[in-house]
């Protein structure tokens, strides 16, 4: 490797973090994240071996325009993916995984906003999605994000404009404290998988929603479960699941306290509840078990864990 390459790939590394958090929110998959972080180092350092990048006066804002750019396109593939998609899609979960590496910049890659949130910034058109998390979640001005994919700030304005005013319509903005989570989510899950069909009716709204992405590959219903009683039937069923061996581990999930389930070492499912505005019932419930989208998941010490969602509760305490 060229000493000049290599200087370009360290600048790479120095930024990738924020390059994952960015892309992941734009695309909702931790697969084709890392194709589009592997695609804009590619670019990056191809650039770097033909002229040197002196000229280049702010690397970070060029590096997330390359990132937001191949993450743009790679939106055409998985929209066509969808479209043959088997039972209802989610995004692929991301887990809050603790190593030694941590670091302010780490924490950069749970920047993400919740699946819920993800669900929903599916509907947006890729350019109105790439706006909104660059401004909402990453605080970027609209002047920057003109430059990041090629629009005039009035463009950019419009596009924020139509982004919010469509999230806000199907998602007001409101998040219970991470100790109410928390609790909400362990009472439902002990209701749920424990076959306690009374806790389980008086914690699932009348009106809640279960989603589960299996995609032809692992047992899911091919359309929402809608209702308080038809979710508590559903949820029977891996109660009685469970007692074939399923082990459930508290984990956090794109930044929300969450169940990941494991038979033996492999991971069975990832279910990430959403809280009705009081904190008191549970709204959705998100239940992804297509082994595609669970292969990054591993298995840690439960005592890990809990001490990871300590901590951020003191965080936000």
């Amino acid at each position: 490797m060229s000493e000049r390459t290599e200087s370009a790939t360290q600048v790479f590394v120095d930024h990738r973090e924020l390059l994952f958090a960015i892309v992941y929110n734009i695309l909702g998959s931790v697969a084709d994240t890392e194709d589009v972080l592997q695609e804009a180092w590619l670019s990056w350092t191809g650039r770097a071996r033909r002229a040197s990048l002196d000229a280049i006066t702010n690397p970070r804002a060029y590096l997330v325009r390359i990132a937001v750019n191949h993450a743009l396109a790679r939106r055409a593939a998985i929209t066509r993916r969808r479209e043959t998609y088997v039972g209802p899609w989610l995004p692929e979960p991301l887990l809050d995984e603790a190593g030694p590496d941590d670091s302010t910049d780490r924490t950069l890659r749970t920047e993400s906003v919740s699946l819920a949130m993800l669900v929903v910034l599916e509907s947006l058109t890729p350019l109105e999605r790439a706006v909104f998390v660059l401004n909402e979640v990453f605080g970027y001005a609209h002047t920057e994000i003109a430059e990041v994919i090629d629009r005039s700030p009035a463009a950019v304005r419009q596009l924020a404009h139509r982004a919010r005013e469509h999230v806000h319509a199907r998602r007001p903005l409101y998040r219970a404290h991470p100790r109410v989570r928390r609790q909400a989510t362990e009472r439902f899950v002990e209701a749920a998988l424990g076959g306690d069909i009374a806790a389980l009716m008086e914690i699932l709204a009348p009106d809640v929603t279960v989603w589960t992405d299996g995609g032809g590959k692992a047992p899911a219903g091919l359309r929402p479960v809608r209702g308080r009683d038809k979710a508590a039937r559903l949820f029977a069923g891996y109660a009685a699941r469970r007692g074939a061996g399923l082990d459930i581990r508290y984990r956090r999930v794109n930044g929300d306290d969450s169940a990941v389930l494991f038979a033996g070492e492999s991971p069975y499912a990832v279910m990430v509840m959403d809280l009705t505005p009081d904190g008191e019932q549970v709204s959705d419930v998100y239940i992804v078990t297509n082994p595609e989208k669970l292969a990054h998941v591993r298995r840690a010490d439960e005592t890990d864990a809990t001490d990871a969602t300590d901590a951020t509760e003191e965080e936000h305490a």
